[in-house]
């Protein structure tokens, strides 16, 4: 029996609610699972074009793994995404991710311009190397988060602050309609902290769609049109004038939902047998 199936069997099934094919993202009853342990359950929601959108909920909620999950980073024990209406393999050069920056190796021997220019790779002929334009492109996309001084300096020698805006200039030189964006405030200072928010609104003014992993509840309300509230499953998801209220964080980080709690013993019962 695999780790969808003792879920259904321990968890009430919603139905499944209609979903706009535009949508840069859809998630559709959406359950990943390690090693007979639930991580995400019944995961459903729809993102509307154009808006930033955090991504809130206490450690362990599975917000980082909400994010592999969507780009096939992490297996999915049932449900899919669709990335305007496609699976996420047919759309990929729409999609940029920046990841947790301590997900990373910054001792690999490389420079800024390397990495940046590393997200050009989607339009380039395979086997091949950078042209001219790419380099380009990934310039002005140091130039946008302020790091075009650095271009050629080893990536070990950078901040913590520093080595997140040569992240986002990796996403950024894309060119995506949809960014995935996991903590990028985490851990950096209050100057690159503003230079990061007013990218962000520039993306949005150009028409681009955000989901952000973040951690400062202050924050929220000045950050996101959008807020999702996650602890396993979605607590409260829509605009953050409506969501984001007293009561919704208290069911969110009030603790683990019992039922949950129910679902992870029977799976780890069943990883027992």
């Amino acid at each position: 029996m695999t780790a969808a199936d003792v879920l259904k069997q321990v968890l009430p099934k919603h139905a499944e609610p209609e979903h706009d094919p535009a949508s840069p993202l859809s998630v559709h009853d959406m359950t990943v699972a390690y090693q007979h342990k639930p991580v995400l359950w019944d995961v459903d929601f729809a993102v509307r074009p154009g808006r930033l959108i955090g991504i809130v909920g206490p450690n362990g909620a599975g917000k980082s793994t909400l994010l592999k999950a969507c780009l096939d980073l992490v297996p999915r024990a049932s449900g899919s995404v669709c990335i305007y209406g496609k699976a996420y393999r047919k759309q990929r050069r729409l999609v940029g991710y920046v990841p947790q920056r301590e997900s990373v190796d910054w001792d690999f021997p490389t420079n800024v311009l390397d990495v940046v220019t590393m997200g050009r790779y989607g339009r380039m002929a395979w086997c091949l190397p950078p042209r001219r334009r790419d380099r380009e492109a990934a310039l002005h996309a140091l130039e946008q988060v302020g790091m075009a001084d650095y271009a050629h300096r080893q990536i070990s020698r950078l901040s913590g602050g520093q080595q997140q805006r040569v992240f986002l200039a990796r996403a950024l030189v894309q060119d995506a309609q949809l960014y995935l964006m996991d903590e990028p405030f985490a851990g950096v200072d209050a100057a690159t902290e503003q230079a990061i928010i007013t990218l962000l609104r520039a993306l949005q003014q150009r028409g681009r769609t955000m989901l952000i992993v973040h951690h400062d509840l202050q924050s929220v309300p000045e950050y996101f049109d959008d807020v999702i509230l996650l602890n396993m499953r979605v607590v409260a998801c829509g605009p953050t004038r409506d969501i984001f209220t007293p009561e919704n964080l208290q069911k969110t980080y009030g603790g683990r939902l019992t039922l949950l709690d129910q679902a992870a013993e029977a799976m780890a019962r069943q990883g027992r047998q």
